[in-house]
């Protein structure tokens, strides 16, 4: 037999020898079957009973983690797609606690990269699953066929116990193993051949060396004193201050003395530090005391130089409120203009009237805007100048921008609140109240103004959070709305103006709707959510606020560009348009063809209609006339044309109705805004029935519209024509 069986034989001995020990040292058969009915089941007696096939049956279970409380119907609005999907379902697993950790699991592919660089591992690596299996068997039938052996030597040698002769032969058996083997890895192959008898099998070889596994969780806590320096003493010697000796008697007078003379230092220094803070503060009140005193003496100023003017102009004073020309009893249906007043300023004298807006709060003051017309030939500055007709030698108000003044608008709500469309495409609003130096809002950015010039702007309804608004349409083909947030203009593309049925090929093939420039704008009188857009190809669009994918009607109005489009004052349905191709047409709403066309041989620059009359309304020619028409009257010619400016020299651009008196204002190419006078067969207003007294002048002027339109529109059959009210003069 050889070493190591024998050591193997006397270890199973050793344990079977324990074994017998224990078994014979002191258990007791009745302690054995009390422990053997502690351990029965105890049934209760109304538990079923069943069948070996019953107990037999698996019944299987399925647990899923799945989170019944999870919302599975909830969605999310996509900006991406443009729609509402539904939102991700969140994960079934709930995490309580988590932390990061250094452990690595033994049959990981990490450990075994971390085994094979270090070398080195704390205890032996274990094998795989297959391997483990086969060396637990090997091991099984080892100590079987020990314990047999150890069996029969007991029996051979009667049975008895081990002594301890045994135990320690056992134990210097297996030393012996060990230092054979130990001795077997130190000798050569040749030498165990030799000592080896010839039939006994070949040795495997000797076991690698063990290597140790990285454990972070064994570790030993190392100490180190480090190296205290030792203290060091750093004594200084100085220079001791000098000393003097005092000595004086202090009587109660000298203590007195003494303290009068501190307290007056005192006094004296704080008097120059409030010197100065005095002379700070007057200065202030002098400059704030200035400022007052020069608003004083301005309008004091004003005042004096509004007297001196209507003294001066007295004759055209009093023709202004009560001129009426005795020549309009022999002409029939025909009137003419008295010229009043000419306003300009002198910094303005080769800039073109762009737009004329009355206030609506002071009927005498009026807003005059100053650009240029000749995209070649632009100013380095524009000018708003507001004229009243109470001093027509200078303006009360002037604002100076950077570039020309293309429109503006005055709020109606209030009065104080200007807006202006420059030509470089910003907008600004100025408040009067606070000067016309710095705006209060302007537009900023690239993306917050117009690609082009900004032709018409006009004042929106407040909103329902009070916001104030306007809008504004350029030669960009967009609509924009402006909304004046607490610090900056906040913009919303309301429309952008396409061509309809007009797709062009692009470059790489595509189809592209060709877009068109607007050239103004006007809002429905009633219905603040229409507006109508003209625009440069000569197409009117009527748009709405609430959408922006289609027009809502289109007017094929005019061959050139649309200038100017204003609705009646007394049937808002009727609106009238003027345009570069010489043409002036009226119109009725969802009315595809116009009622009237008149011709007037010239550009037309601007067309409006009268506040007092449902029938009059004026245009201006590039030819220097002004054309008056009234429909009751004649339709088909105006009743006045009368030429205000030299033809060849100069043309007419603006024109504006006042709202409580009856005369106008028109602008030119040079600059000059020129009030004219209407006479009375001009402003000829409606004479009531005799049994129809009671009627107000806004019943009687939309009767007399109503039958106008009547002639004019296809009558169904059978339809009888009313009797109209008569025209007379004021």
């Amino acid at each position: 037999m050889q070493p190591a069986a024998k050591a193997k034989e006397g270890k199973h001995k050793k344990t079977r020898a324990s074994k017998i020990k224990t078994e014979g040292g002191g258990g007791d058969a009745d302690d054995f079957d009390a422990w053997m009915k502690s351990r029965q089941l105890i049934k209760p007696d109304d538990q079923l009973e069943l069948t070996e096939a019953e107990l037999g049956e698996e019944v299987t279970k399925v647990l899923t983690p799945t989170n019944t409380n999870v919302v599975r119907n909830l969605v999310v609005f996509s900006f991406k797609e443009g729609e509402f999907v539904p939102a991700p379902l969140p994960g079934n697993t709930v995490t309580l606690i988590s932390f990061a950790g250094n452990s690595l699991h033994v049959d990981s592919e990490e450990a075994r990269i971390q085994i094979e660089e270090s070398d080195e591992i704390g205890y032996p690596l274990p094998m795989p699953n297959y391997s483990v299996v086969e060396q637990r068997e090997t091991i099984v039938d080892g100590e079987e066929e020990g314990e047999g052996e150890g069996e029969e030597d007991e029996k051979s040698e009667g049975g008895g116990k081990p002594t301890a002769a045994d135990d320690e032969e056992a134990e210097e058996e297996e030393d012996e193993e060990g230092k054979q083997t130990e001795g077997g890895t130190e000798t050569e192959p040749g030498a165990d051949d030799e000592d080896a008898p010839a039939g006994a099998p070949q040795t495997a070889a000797a076991p690698s060396k063990k290597r140790k596994l990285i454990n972070q969780f064994n570790y030993c806590e190392r100490a180190t004193l480090t190296y205290v320096n030792p203290k060091r003493n750093v004594d200084t010697q100085t220079i001791p201050p000098p000393r003097s000796q005092f000595g004086g008697t202090v009587l109660q007078w000298i203590i007195y003395d003494s303290y009068q003379e501190d307290f007056e230092e005192q006094q004296k220094a704080s008097g120059r530090t409030s010197i100065k803070g005095k002379a700070k503060k007057t200065f202030k009140k002098k400059t704030a005391l200035a400022e007052m005193l020069n608003r004083k003496y301005l309008r004091c100023w004003q005042i004096l130089e509004r007297m001196i003017n209507q003294n001066i102009y007295d004759d055209i004073g009093n023709d202004y409120r009560y001129w009426e020309d005795p020549a309009d009893e022999f002409r029939e249906g025909e009137g003419n203009l008295l010229p009043l007043w000419k306003f300009q300023y002198e910094k303005t004298k080769k800039m073109n009237v762009t737009e004329i807006v009355f206030n609506p709060a002071y009927y005498d003051l009026f807003a005059v805007c100053f650009g240029s017309h000749d995209f070649l030939k632009q100013p380095n500055e524009g000018y708003l100048c507001l004229f009243t007709v109470k001093n027509p030698s200078f303006p009360d108000y002037i604002i100076q921008t950077d570039c020309g003044v293309m429109c503006c608008d005055i709020h109606p709500n209030y009065p104080f609140l200007i807006v202006l469309g420059l030509y470089d495409g910003n907008v600004c609003v100025y408040d009067l109240r606070d000067g016309c130096k710095d705006p209060m809002y302007v537009s900023r950015g690239v993306n917050c103004k117009h690609g082009e010039c900004v032709w018409q702007i006009r004042w929106g309804p407040d909103m329902s959070d009070g916001e104030i608004n306007f809008f504004s349409v350029s030669s960009d083909g967009c609509v924009f709305q402006w909304i004046l947030m607490q610090n900056k203009l906040w913009v919303t593309t309301i429309i952008t103006l396409y061509l309809e049925n007009e797709v062009a090929d692009g470059p790489d093939g595509t189809k592209v709707i060709l877009k068109t420039g607007g050239s103004c704008l006007q809002f429905h009188p009633f219905d603040n959510n229409v507006f109508l857009v003209g625009t440069e190809c000569g197409f009117i669009y009527k748009c709405s606020t609430l959408f922006s994918s289609k027009y809502l009607m289109t007017y094929n109005a005019h061959n050139m560009s649309v200038y100017r489009i204003d609705f009646n004052r007394f049937d808002s349905n009727i609106f009238v348009s003027c345009s570069g191709d010489w043409r002036v047409k009226v119109w009725e709403d969802m009315r595809p063809d116009p009622l009237f066309i008149f011709d007037l041989g010239s550009a037309v620059g601007d067309v409006k209609w009268a506040p007092y009359s449902s029938t009059v309304f004026a245009a201006v020619t590039t030819e220097g006339k002004v054309h008056v028409f009234d429909l009751n009257v004649n339709k088909y010619k105006p009743i006045c044309v009368q030429a205000v400016v030299p033809k060849r020299k100069n043309k007419l651009t603006r024109i504006a109705f006042n709202e409580k008196l009856h005369f106008i204002v028109v602008g030119d190419e040079k600059g000059v805004t020129t009030s004219l006078k209407l006479s009375p067969n001009l402003r000829a207003m409606v004479k009531p029935p005799k049994k129809q007294l009671y009627l107000d002048q806004t019943t009687l002027q939309n009767a007399k519209l109503e039958k106008l339109l009547s002639l004019v529109r296809e009558l169904p059959e059978g339809a009888v024509v009313a009797d109209p009210a008569s025209t007379v003069r004021s």
